[in-house]
């Protein structure tokens, strides 16, 4: 078992592990240096800034690191693209959260120069273990090794999704098993048809056996029958559903595998009027803080559009809430004011001639959804949910998408679990890819994972990710 499960999220070990480690390495590397340069007279109070100071400065660049996802992205970065991306999360992301800190706490600061060293010295430390850790647990002897049941359309799209975006820390799909004559998957990604199931996962050192059959119904008939799955998992090979692996290794649900049984069986789903009325309280506290803290940037944003098109500096539309309830929803205009002057909606494209400068501008630092704060005051919108539609692309969507009206069972928000992890959708196709992420926050949704999403989009906004 290389995972454990928390509040319906599968957190893998190996990334707890080094999270854990550099924590470590961050509070040691602030309380060494607090030591050093209290010694020569340079610090002062090297007992509250070594203990306190260190923890909170180890906390700060560890979110940091979650924030400009440095963890996910270290299997498929080169290293100057990992030591970069490990400067950003500390200097810029991890800067900012400490200057916020010590402006309340200014007993632990240990001063700006001696700050930008153990900055420095934390990029330089943590990029090294990351570098040991990643040759360590993803070495051939170490590494979980995976083979597909199943080699048929869905068995493909899971070794194209593993190749581009799938891999994991410490995990290999090593091939796929064909349960069938017909298969789809190339041939040398294909294994031999076993003789004994067991065996043949011995020999291979398989631990886990992802089932991915076009047609469940069809495993008593196929090559490789229950009984030799029963087999396998009783004498410690993990048999794992097809969308239950996509769930836990790349936090989606597979629409291609979602069946109505899945929604209506599956350990998720729950509403939970605690849960609900928390959520509503932190959406308050967090919306009105964020008008009080982004007043001035609303104010320039309001004058720059009006200072480039005119009026009107707001632009509202009706989309699809919670329950597939309308409401108004509002934006500073980042489009010419005859955008859609036929009065037919459109999907915005790849560099769209309808949107100013100022509004492209706007547009790559999120601060044209700023007016969504009084959305999300009125009880519309939370901060954080699945992004709502127009009604006109909706009443496609539910035509097109199976499984489309899931989203509305839970209110939609400023920043969500798709933006993250899809870019910016522009069609049915897009919609279709969204919706798998949805479904995925739809049936998991916490307070743990709305706190991670909302840290883990200040890579998105720095970035410009998903803009068009």
């Amino acid at each position: 078992m290389s995972y454990i499960r928390f509040r319906q999220h599968y957190l893998h070990i190996s990334y707890l592990v080094l999270g854990l480690l550099e924590f470590g390495v961050l509070f040691v590397v602030f309380s060494l240096l607090t030591a050093v340069l209290s010694t020569i007279g340079v610090a002062h109070n090297p007992v509250e800034q070594g203990i306190p100071g260190g923890l909170l400065f180890a906390f700060i660049l560890s979110c940091g690191t979650l924030a400009m996802g440095g963890y996910l992205s270290m299997v498929h970065e080169s290293l100057p693209s990992l030591f970069f991306r490990t400067l950003v999360a500390y200097c810029l992301v991890g800067g900012i959260g400490l200057t916020l800190l010590y402006s309340v706490l200014p007993a632990v600061d240990p001063g700006s120069t001696n700050l930008l060293w153990a900055v420095l010295i934390a990029s330089v430390s943590v990029v090294a273990i990351r570098l040991a850790f990643l040759r360590i647990v993803d070495s051939d002897q170490l590494v979980r090794r995976v083979a597909i049941l199943g080699a048929g359309e869905h068995a493909a799209a899971l070794l194209d999704e593993y190749q581009k975006n799938l891999r994991a820390l410490g995990i290999r799909i090593v091939g796929c098993i064909p349960d069938t004559e017909h298969a789809v998957v190339p041939e040398n990604q294909l294994f031999p048809i076993p003789y004994d199931l067991y065996s043949f996962c011995k020999s291979n050192r398989i631990s886990e056996i992802v089932v991915v059959q076009q047609d469940r119904r069809r495993v008593e008939n196929s090559y490789l029958a229950t009984p030799e799955l029963m087999e396998c998992k009783l004498r410690g090979i993990a048999v794992t559903n097809g969308i239950d692996f996509y769930e836990r290794e790349l936090k989606k649900a597979k629409l291609d595998l979602v069946h109505p049984s899945w929604i209506v069986f599956s350990d998720g789903f729950k509403p939970s009027k605690t849960r609900s009325f928390t959520k509503r309280l932190l959406d308050l506290v967090i919306s009105l803080s964020l008008m009080v803290i982004m007043f001035p940037f609303i104010v320039l944003t309001a004058l720059a559009i009006f200072l480039e098109t005119g009026r009107p500096i707001l632009y509202s539309q009706n989309r699809v809430g919670m329950m597939g309830r309308e409401f108004r929803i509002y934006k500073f205009r980042s489009m010419r004011q005859d955008a859609e002057k036929d009065g037919k909606a459109r999907w915005a494209s790849a560099n769209d001639s309808r949107v100013t400068r100022v509004g492209a501008f706007i547009r790559n630092t999120r601060l044209d959804e700023l007016p969504q704060l009084y959305n999300v005051i009125k009880g519309e919108m939370s901060i954080v949910g699945p992004r709502p539609e127009r009604p006109e692309f909706v009443s496609e969507l539910k035509e097109k998408v199976p499984f489309y009206d899931t989203r509305h069972y839970v209110k939609p928000g400023l920043m969500g679990w798709a933006q993250l992890k899809y870019p910016y959708g522009a069609s049915v196709d897009d919609a279709r890819g969204k919706l798998e992420f949805d479904l995925y926050y739809s049936k998991n949704h916490s307070l743990l994972m709305d706190l991670l999403i909302m840290i883990q989009t200040v890579e998105v906004i720095l970035l410009g990710k998903g803009v068009r």
